[in-house]
């Protein structure tokens, strides 16, 4: 049957499915995925599944009633192993085939190898699937000492939440500070010296060489020959897209596959979405990846209105302009960020009076960026609406002793 397939049966690609049948689309709709399990939230693996003996079921999306019930036909466990553009068809790793009238490729990511001498011992482990978890929290009872490589979302994360299992942890980061590519100087020194505060060991600008022991590890070597104990070594160094199947198809690709302001890839009958597409951001004017919860579903919606609406004319096509924002839970911080901060050339600080809160306006010139919070829900929200508002924040005005973001911006609303 034709209709629509979805390579991917991660957040994007369930939400492409669960939005096309809220819409009303007759067609068939079919989700493949290489994993064996129904859809699932990836979010919670790196902070609250792995520290407890919740179930797998808790992390479902939705239960398989759903799919049942929408007529979803689900092709789990299974990959896609090539495209034929032509045909109008993708062919299964054994060897059958489906036919389509859209491709939407919600491939997303996979974890960054990094080459390093005895990463194939046992001890040794990534963090991207359920199954990923479940055998890092298997091995956790037995395991004193803990190396992460890794500081960014994923390793501080889970150095936070091995914490709370009272684990000696080692984070070792090859950069010069935590979170470099995601937050501001100043929220990166703040997790520093709060993940210090809870007891992990912090190594920066320091790189892994080896994994050391025989079968089983027993600590890792650093580029500079010390040697750190660990029982168990958890790599999160990154991600890469996984573009390799558009590729193949003759698609566009640039650490990526290269989509329009529509999400439309060179072939206007095949879309990527989420962690898997590089898109034109109406935010930075430039091109982007986006690895986050929001972006996913937000671009899974607007692709399912694009098939629901039957309209290739792209002058009469909205954009994508989701704001995007973005979360990660560390211990009893919970940092959020609105808009993309990485451009920065000006950071002001919020004026506060509360221990373990901040919230940081980062600035390019004299243009907000985004807004940087931790532990302050309203100021994030508020820069949610900011942002997708368009509305303007003043530096100097940030820069002001008596700020205060929602007087702003009831007083800029009033204004229209």
């Amino acid at each position: 049957m034709s209709g629509v397939v979805i390579v991917g049966a991660g957040q994007a690609g369930f939400q492409v499915a669960a939005s096309l049948r809220q819409g009303g689309f007759a067609g068939a709709v079919t989700l493949v995925g290489d994993e064996p399990r129904l859809p699932y939230q990836r979010p919670p693996l790196s902070k609250t599944y792995i520290k407890t003996d919740a179930a797998f079921d808790s992390l479902l999306l939705k239960p398989e009633s759903f799919f049942e019930k929408h007529a979803i036909a689900l092709r789990l466990g299974e990959s896609v192993a090539a495209i034929d553009r032509a045909a109008r068809s993708v062919t299964l790793a054994d060897g059958s085939a489906l036919t389509f009238d859209h491709l939407v490729l919600a491939t997303g990511a996979a974890n960054r190898v990094v080459p390093v001498r005895g990463h194939d011992r046992r001890g040794v482990h990534q963090l991207r699937t359920a199954e990923d978890a479940e055998r890092l929290r298997a091995e956790l009872a037995a395991a004193s000492t803990v190396a992460i490589v890794g500081g960014g979302f994923i390793g501080l994360e889970v150095a936070a939440a091995l914490q709370a299992l009272e684990k000696r942890v080692t984070v070792i980061e090859a950069a010069d500070r935590l979170m470099g590519r995601t937050v501001s100087r100043p929220v990166s020194a703040f997790f520093l010296d709060e993940h210090r505060r809870m007891g992990t060991t912090i190594l920066l600008g320091t790189a892994i060489d080896s994994v050391l022991g025989d079968q089983r590890t027993r600590g890792v070597r650093l580029s500079d020959g010390r040697d750190i104990d660990a029982d168990l070594v958890l790599i999160a160094a990154g991600v890469t897209p996984n573009d390799q199947l558009a590729e193949a198809a003759g698609l566009r690709t640039d650490r990526g596959v290269v989509v329009d302001q529509h999400m439309r890839t060179d072939d206007r009958a095949i879309f990527a979405i989420g962690d898997c597409a590089v898109f034109p951001s109406v935010h930075t004017g430039t091109a982007v990846r986006l690895e986050s919860v929001q972006n996913a579903v937000d671009q899974a919606k607007l692709v399912a209105a694009r098939i629901l609406a039957q309209d290739d004319d792209a002058a009469t096509l909205e954009p994508y302009r989701a704001v995007p924002w973005f979360w990660s839970d560390q211990g009893p911080f919970k940092l959020q960020i609105v808009g993309l901060t990485a451009g920065a050339d000006h950071v002001e600080m919020a004026k506060l009076d509360e221990a373990g809160k901040l919230v940081a306006y980062c600035f390019a010139g004299e243009r907000l960026l985004g807004i940087e919070t931790v532990n302050r829900p309203g100021e994030h929200m508020l820069g949610r609406r900011i942002l997708a508002d368009g509305l303007l924040v003043a530096r100097d005005a940030v820069a002001r002793h008596d700020f205060d973001l929602k007087t702003h911006f009831n007083a800029l609303k009033s204004r229209g």
